[in-house]
């Protein structure tokens, strides 16, 4: 049972893996008051004269105490960064990783005027945009009550928020620099005259994107079971279409 379970959880792609992780055990830590929110927030004061570096990154991990708004910001967190790691970043971690730190540099300046002590949800919204201006007709179902195309989830979700009586100041955040993103990298680029403007260090690549395989080597189609390796990249294949389909449940 736990290999299989530390087989799984090995199986999530590397950057939703780490990303998630961190943020469930620093809402942990504080539930166990091994730490407290007030550690955490964004301050820039504290940042720049304590040298607290620590909450320029920590700000961005707690999404507030256990409980309905946790559990909807982590399927919401888990689902659409997996989708887009397993998607238009399959093979390309370092440019993930490289979106992540473009998206919290830009939500930090923001958040220096907006006086935002906690950036996580933002963060979450603006992988929420990405995803759905990238897959455009995927038809979407919210609590089996509305039906949409993926480009309308995020003002969905805006909505709700408001709905729930929250401040969309920080699902405006989000879909702005969601969408700062998408122009620079999807659309700015292809226009006549443009050219790209985010262009991953190759430090990153160095760093965070594997090897690429041998170009020459041709493993045999089948192993001894008589398992054709091509079946398993169908299976594959069949997983991604059912993770563009979102449930009822997963909300």
């Amino acid at each position: 049972m736990a290999n299989s379970v530390t087989q799984e959880y090995m199986q999530i792609p590397a950057v939703t893996r780490a990303y998630t992780t961190a943020c469930v055990l620093t809402t942990a830590a504080v539930q166990m008051e091994f730490i407290t929110p007030f550690q955490l927030y964004f301050n820039p004061d504290l940042i720049l004269k304590k040298y607290q570096v620590w909450r320029l990154i920590t700000n961005f991990l707690f999404f507030g105490p256990l409980g309905f708004s946790f559990l909807f910001n982590m399927i919401f967190l888990y689902r659409y960064c997996r989708m887009l790691e397993e998607g238009s970043f399959r093979g390309r971690t370092a440019d993930m990783v490289y979106m992540f730190l473009f998206g919290g540099i830009l939500m930090t300046l923001f958040g220096l005027y907006a006086n935002l002590f906690f950036l996580g949800q933002a963060f979450t919204i603006m992988l929420v945009y990405v995803w759905s201006r990238r897959n455009p007709y995927v038809r979407m179902n919210f609590f089996g009550l509305l039906n949409f195309q993926a480009p309308f989830l995020p003002w969905v979700l805006m909505g709700f928020s408001l709905l729930l009586g929250n401040s969309i100041v920080i699902d405006l955040l989000g879909i702005v620099v969601g969408h700062i993103y998408y122009f620079l990298e999807d659309v700015f680029p292809n226009q006549p005259g443009g050219r790209k403007l985010l262009a991953t260090p190759g430090i990153f690549r160095v760093l965070f994107d594997m090897p690429q395989e041998d170009p020459n080597y041709a493993p045999l189609p089948e192993d001894q079971s008589g398992i054709s390796w091509n079946g398993q990249g169908v299976e594959d294949a069949g997983q991604g279409q059912n993770d563009e389909d979102l449930q009822g449940e997963d909300n």
